[in-house]
């Protein structure tokens, strides 16, 4: 595809502002992650944790170099989805990832339903059974498929409001903990470098919100100055956050307090700085949160489905048979999301998606490096982008296979499946459509 005929199709759907893609990349990113997987990564990194989401925004920040100029020069609501056909040509290989990089957004909207579901049964008292925590999952899955259909604009200004609220919350959180804390008695615990790492990569989920804001270039009035901007406000304004919210947080809750409130860390962080209106504060931050990320996770997955269909990122029979519109993709992401909830708990969800989205920056980026010429972009970022995720996906990987091998399995067979049903098709599937 021509990228001016790109950049003139996007013209028919303008109407998202500066401040509402910024606040979408912000939902995107400050979700489940950070209220729910703190306890998770502390038990690799200690007391080091704001350590490793420093880390992990330096680690971000290459990737969103690499994503900025491809949604400039390529403007799509594919996003990412585009971009690979852009690299890689239509085929197996684009076709592929862009299947994998769809079931990458699914797992983290999924770990962004069992976040909310987690606090929810947690305000509740932690009366809820299991079942019902899961329905909770489910029903807010369904709720934000709802706020889909109103339209793109809407998304935005529901992003920026919840986001408003949660960040107000955090920063109270921040300052009074900080203050609240004995610091004279804090004591750093012991680390390892691949403890870090292994920390590093778990909470890298929180940066994959960089990659939504992609979706809405082709609504930009100027996506080319506006898309850069509205990334990399949301990257460092949401590190920001993380590293005091953290710092809070380990300032009054030693490791194993955190892994024995794991899944619910800030609200019980909250509940020794401001009592039972702290801990009432975080958890509906906390919920509003999760439903911002699990918002703006959804708006992506859809639209990179309904994207694939219709500009031929993945094979026509794919895209004929299973994602013919708008409201069909967003009817099958909703299912598949609900049935991960299902399946999967909090912790495996989160590891399994920051592994997806490590392996689907590193391959963007390295399609990058073909069209650079056209992008502009200099070669070292994207090197570093591409050798810095691989690192990661390696390091948490073998920790996965060691602790939890079922989600390692899980994963492998989904990447293998999603290229061998994107072969199949274009091989073996082409004469069982006929012509509309």
């Amino acid at each position: 595809m021509n990228p001016a005929l790109l950049k003139t199709a996007s013209k028919k759907n303008k109407g998202i502002s500066l401040l509402s893609a910024t606040a979408l990349g912000i939902g995107g990113m400050m979700g489940a992650g950070l209220f729910s997987l703190l306890g998770t990564a502390s038990a690799h990194a200690g007391s080091h944790i704001p350590l490793a989401f420093l880390l992990g925004a330096i680690a971000a920040s290459f990737s969103v170099y690499s994503y900025a100029k491809l949604g400039a020069t390529f403007p799509s609501s594919g996003g990412a989805a585009t971009f690979t056909v852009m690299s890689f040509g239509p085929g197996v290989i684009s076709g592929g990832l862009n299947i994998f990089q769809f079931i990458a957004y699914l797992i983290a909207a999924a770990l962004y339903a069992a976040g909310f579901s987690e606090y929810a049964n947690t305000l509740l008292g932690g009366n809820l059974s299991p079942v019902e925590i899961q329905l909770v999952g489910a029903g807010i899955v369904i709720f934000c498929a709802g706020i889909k259909l109103l339209g793109t604009n809407f998304v935005g200004k529901a992003e920026a409001l919840a986001i408003g609220f949660v960040t107000i919350a955090l920063l109270l959180f921040s300052v009074d903990g900080i203050h609240v804390a004995d610091i004279g008695a804090f004591k750093m615990s012991s680390w390892s470098i691949n403890g870090i790492a292994i920390a590093t990569g778990i909470l890298y989920i929180n940066y994959q919100g960089f990659g939504v804001v992609t979706n809405s270039s082709n609504a930009m009035q100027e996506p080319r100055k506006e898309l850069p901007l509205a990334m990399f406000s949301a990257l460092i304004l949401v590190t920001i956050a993380y590293f005091l919210v953290s710092t809070a947080a380990i300032l009054l809750l030693s490791p194993a307090q955190m892994a024995a409130y794991n899944g619910h860390v800030l609200a019980d962080a909250a509940k020794i700085v401001a009592g039972k209106t702290g801990f009432v504060v975080i958890g509906a931050s906390a919920l509003l949160a999760c439903a911002a990320a699990l918002n703006a996770t959804i708006f992506a997955a859809s639209n990179i489905a309904a994207d694939m269909a219709n500009k031929s990122s993945i094979s026509k029979v794919l895209g004929e048979s299973v994602l013919t519109t708008d409201s069909r993709s967003l009817t099958i992401s909703t299912i598949l999301v609900i049935a991960l909830v299902l399946v999967f708990p909090l912790e495996v969800v989160g590891k399994m998606a920051s592994l997806a989205f490590l392996l689907v920056y590193a391959a963007i980026t390295f399609g990058h490096i073909r069209v650079r010429q056209q992008t502009g972009a200099k070669l070292w970022p994207l090197w570093a982008a591409i050798i810095i995720n691989l690192g990661l996906f390696t390091t948490l990987f073998i920790n996965v296979v060691e602790s939890a091998p079922g989600s390692a399995i899980a994963l492998v067979i989904a990447l293998c499946g999603c290229f061998s049903a994107e072969a199949i098709s274009r091989k073996y599937l082409r004469g069982l459509l006929k012509p509309h």
